[in-house]
């Protein structure tokens, strides 16, 4: 059956297709925000049946984001789509690519893994009323500077967006004034009702005394005020986390692996 890849505008028909494995495409679904509608770039791969395959490249900041995920029985549907792409991806991206599709673009670029990492959904929601959160707070604008100060000691690493403050919810817990732990979202939707947990993270002076699993408790009770869908990505060996995110009623769902993608010279 003949396929073509074609660049994808319209919300209500990417919407479908990525709904039929929520979890899987969490961030996808929330990028169809207008927040972040502004940023995306989407294509898929068709026949005569519809989509077959859909990647997300996501703009924003100085490295492009490519979001390449699917089911194993369609993995070949992807490739292809990936393939057809490669004459108009940049030269330099960063990719969460499904296991398997690797070989979709190492004739043409170099790629340094990152890791592989866990899907997580939040499927028991009842095991949140259990986490004190009484010593968690709100935070706003108001607060990027220690934020900012947090992470740079704590998770240098992390992609961090300042206009995710706006979603309003980040939560943190201080300790003689001083913030001391931090959690909120990579993505925020109300209009398509999920959201993705991220920047995550405690000083390291304070570790091992709860305060990760609260403030990210603190996170998922607000957010499901008026979210459906929880989700979280976490690389594999980051057991420690795992532990706390499956106590607060977190499951792992699927796996895929993060790369820094550059093109081969010619």
């Amino acid at each position: 059956m003949t396929t073509k890849t074609v660049h994808i505008d319209d919300k209500n028909q990417i919407e479908a297709f990525l709904r039929k494995n929520v979890f899987l495409n969490i961030y996808s679904l929330g990028d169809l925000d207008d927040f972040f509608r502004p940023y995306t770039n989407w294509y898929a791969l068709t026949n005569t049946e519809g989509i077959k395959a859909i990647v997300l490249v996501y703009m924003s900041g100085s490295l492009p984001c490519l979001h390449a995920l699917t089911e194993s029985e369609n993995i070949h549907y992807m490739e292809e789509l990936l393939q057809s792409l490669i004459p108009i991806f940049p030269e330099r991206f960063y990719a969460h690519l499904s296991l398997g599709l690797e070989g979709a673009l190492g004739k043409h670029y170099s790629l340094k893994s990152h890791g592989e990492h866990y899907k997580m959904a939040l499927t028991k929601k009842y095991l949140l009323s259990r986490v004190d959160t009484s010593e968690v707070i709100a935070l706003s604008i108001s607060d990027l500077d220690e934020i900012v100060s947090l992470f740079e000691a704590a998770y240098p690493e992390n992609w961090f967006d300042p206009r995710l403050l706006d979603t309003n919810q980040y939560y943190g817990i201080r300790e003689s004034s001083k913030l001391i732990s931090v959690a909120g979202v990579h993505v925020y939707s109300r209009r398509y009702r999920v959201a993705a947990l991220g920047n995550i993270t405690t000083h390291p002076e304070y570790r091992g005394k709860g305060y990760g699993t609260a403030v990210t408790a603190g996170v998922c009770k607000s957010l499901l005020r008026e979210i459906d869908h929880v989700g979280l990505n976490v690389k594999t060996d980051n057991t420690s986390a795992i532990r706390c995110y499956e106590k607060l009623g977190f499951e792992i769902l699927d796996s895929y692996g993060e790369y820094e993608v550059e093109h081969l010279p010619s």
